[in-house]
């Protein structure tokens, strides 16, 4: 009889241990693996994107992001760069077109986003992105082969306001974008006329170096961390830069400004990080505060430093405004030159 008592209620408290497991009552553990997230982000790799050619501005600065997330242990996932130039961005721009939702792609972009549209290069816009942040100022920088008959920027100008063919100006860029756009604001500030005669070349190849060392322009509108070996190396002089300070380290910190020179104008390059439209709301959050993160690191002060990058971070919702305001800035420069779109 005994035995039969204990095995009823054996089976009493086996039925109320599978009732409680059947409702979730008394199950700690099963709660807390649904409160729990079944997926990380990001869990592949990404795409990251430099709308230019390998060795150009666009290329550096996503490049040096990549390698300081990954240096930092910010991001885990590898982070492949991939060239895709032409169209002074263009290109690419449509490309991420066809990416709209993605979370896992991410491209560099700076002035020429908005210029080419302002040129009517392209109908699309930054607003057919996912703006992210500002990362950085860079600025512009013009120079010569090391044998050139030009000594200053103010040089150059006095033979343009003589006849603006004599001088060819190159620039990665496409006409109408910063490049060309940089170094035509310096020239109206100069006083030169009819500066849409100027001779403006573009590479958008990124071969305007090659061009320049091989005497093919000359004069090279550019920024000032694309050409920092070379001017290091002395292959090429500088003639001035854009900033209204000198900026950078070493040879860098060295070259004029352009005021100095009696030419009262500046240019900034800023570059920022853009990605695919529509991107996920989680995927935004992540690289929002993953890169207010990086630009506090030391690691970012030495890039900034030895690239001559002014810091100029701004998140997500202060970039947009960044943006429609320089936007209508640069409409105006392009409607100064004849360049708008109609």
């Amino acid at each position: 009889m005994a035995i039969k008592k204990k095995i009823i209620a054996l089976g009493l408290a086996v039925s109320l241990v599978g009732a409680g497991l059947l409702t979730g009552c008394g199950s700690k553990d099963t709660q807390t693996a649904k409160e729990e997230p079944t997926e990380k982000y990001p869990k592949k790799a990404m795409e990251f994107i430099a709308p230019g050619g390998a060795g150009g501005g666009w290329d550096l600065t996503i490049r040096t992001t990549a390698k300081i997330l990954k240096d930092t242990n910010l991001v885990s996932v590898p982070m492949p760069i991939t060239n895709k130039s032409g169209g002074g961005g263009g290109i690419n721009l449509a490309y991420m077109q066809t990416k709209k939702g993605s979370d896992s792609l991410i491209s560099v972009y700076s002035p020429p986003l908005l210029l080419i549209n302002l040129n009517g290069s392209t109908e699309l816009s930054y607003k057919d992105t996912t703006p992210l942040a500002r990362l950085i100022t860079d600025y512009g920088v013009f120079v010569v082969p090391k044998d050139s008959k030009y000594t200053s920027i103010s040089e150059v100008m006095e033979a343009l306001k003589t006849d603006p063919k004599s001088v060819k100006i190159g620039g990665n860029s496409s006409a109408g974008s910063m490049d060309h756009i940089q170094f035509l604001m310096v020239a109206k500030a100069a006083g030169v006329e009819n500066i849409k005669d100027i001779d403006y070349i573009s590479f958008q190849d990124g071969t305007a170096t090659a061009q320049i060392l091989g005497g093919h322009v000359d004069l090279l509108s550019t920024g000032l961390g694309d050409v920092e070996q070379l001017l290091a190396s002395g292959e090429l002089k500088a003639l001035a830069q854009t900033a209204d300070k000198h900026v950078g380290q070493g040879v860098l910190a060295e070259i004029p400004t352009v005021k100095e020179q009696g030419i009262d104008v500046t240019f900034e390059n800023w570059r920022g990080l853009f990605a695919a439209p529509e991107m996920p709301d989680h995927a935004v959050k992540y690289w929002r505060e993953t890169l207010a993160k990086m630009v506090e690191t030391k690691e970012w002060d030495e890039a900034c430093k030895k690239n001559g990058w002014d810091k100029a971070y701004l998140d997500q919702e202060e970039f947009e405004n960044f943006l429609g305001t320089a936007n209508d800035q640069y409409k105006g420069i392009l409607e100064e030159i004849g360049m708008a779109k109609k």
